[in-house]
């Protein structure tokens, strides 16, 4: 039988890039989040499977750290809250100019600036639109539950290699801290040196010899062609990340008349209103975007013919609702319901607010 251990979602991560196989996390402290870093320290890894964990002097050089180890093949992560993310958008840009596979794991609080350290969901245009720099993007993962943080970090490292793209896991202030059971996975080994050339041999710094030319790793190109030949490269990648890599859930939306859209801990929160909902005969279903990038565009568009309404649930001032309001097309109407600050909504409000839009 597998072993449940009661654990926050943050030390879920940690065990997960343990049990994983991760080779480096490099980080810095920062609330709602610090427990990633904490939980690794305690386990010191570096003495069981070698894998190295790393207090940066800040977020600037956690993110240059991971540029580093990424590009000699690695599996490298770091960990931050929504500040610290800011200062690691520019590294993050430079691996995706790169082409360079990481994990960047963003336990969300409030903002703008320094702001608060409830939980948020206000940063889900800086990690679904790019966040940093240029035309790029990054495969965006939303946890809802302990287990989610931790199933999701072997995830996001089979879609980083898969795509050599930076993966970001979006976690918010309540998944981090919350304590569930989390069944922890079958270990995987760190791959060996011989296993990093035969998988990352045609692109990753392992060294020149002779039967081996050099890898030079960079995200300049001087002639406006060259990057635009590059670019246009970028964009087909995206095309397929979109085309294979949907993830998303749904509850009770095979009748439902009226669709609640949420993510992270707002998707659990809202299955309670949906309950409710249907209390009161309304045929309420959920629609829970688990890749907040791609999109689940398809799904929701399938749905939209049955539906008399949508509303967005966001723990912010109105971010993702933009998207669904792209995917609607003005075909059924779509309302917005969000709290900010830290200030989490109860089912019973959600509730309230849901019904005085179909009135």
């Amino acid at each position: 039988m597998a072993e449940k251990i009661l654990m926050k979602g943050n030390e879920a991560i940690a065990y997960a890039a343990i049990n994983c196989g991760c080779d480096g996390y490099f980080g810095y402290p920062i609330t709602p989040q610090s427990e990633v870093m904490e939980t690794l320290m305690k386990e010191k890894p570096w003495e069981s499977t070698g894998m190295v964990v790393l207090q940066a002097e800040s977020e600037t050089a956690s993110i240059n750290m991971v540029y580093g180890g990424a590009c000699c093949g690695k599996k490298v992560m770091t960990s931050s809250s929504s500040p610290g993310i800011s200062l690691m958008c520019e590294g993050i840009s430079y691996l995706a100019g790169s082409e360079l596979p990481c994990l960047v794991v963003n336990v969300m609080r409030g903002g703008p600036g320094l702001g608060t350290i409830q939980p948020s969901q206000g940063d889900y245009f800086q990690a679904t639109k790019g966040g940093g720099h240029g035309d790029y993007r990054t495969i965006v993962l939303a946890p809802a539950s302990a287990q989610d943080m931790y199933d999701f970090v072997d995830l996001a490292f089979e879609l980083a290699f898969k795509y050599r793209n930076p993966v970001m896991i979006l976690g918010d202030g309540v998944i981090g801290q919350m304590m569930e059971k989390v069944e922890l996975r079958p270990s995987k080994p760190r791959r060996t040196e011989a296993e990093i050339r035969e998988l990352c041999s045609s692109w990753a710094t392992i060294g020149k010899t002779a039967d081996r030319p050099a890898n030079t790793i960079t995200s300049l190109a001087l002639q406006a062609d060259v990057q635009e030949r590059f670019n246009i490269k970028l964009q087909k990648k995206y095309a397929e990340v979109e085309a294979n890599e949907v993830r998303y859930s749904t509850y009770k939306c095979e009748d439902a008349d009226h669709l609640i859209v949420a993510f992270g801990c707002m998707s659990r929160i809202c299955e309670n209103v949906v309950e409710i909902a249907r209390e009161n005969g309304i045929k309420l279903g959920i629609l829970r975007p688990i890749t907040l990038f791609p999109y689940p565009k398809d799904a929701l568009n399938a749905l939209v013919p049955q539906l008399k309404s949508i509303m967005s649930v966001e723990l912010n001032a109105g971010q993702m609702v933009e998207d669904i309001k792209l995917v609607a097309d003005g075909r059924v109407p779509v309302s917005f319901y969000g709290r900010q600050g830290g200030v989490v909504p109860s089912p019973e409000e959600i509730y309230d607010a849901f019904v005085k839009t179909i009135k």
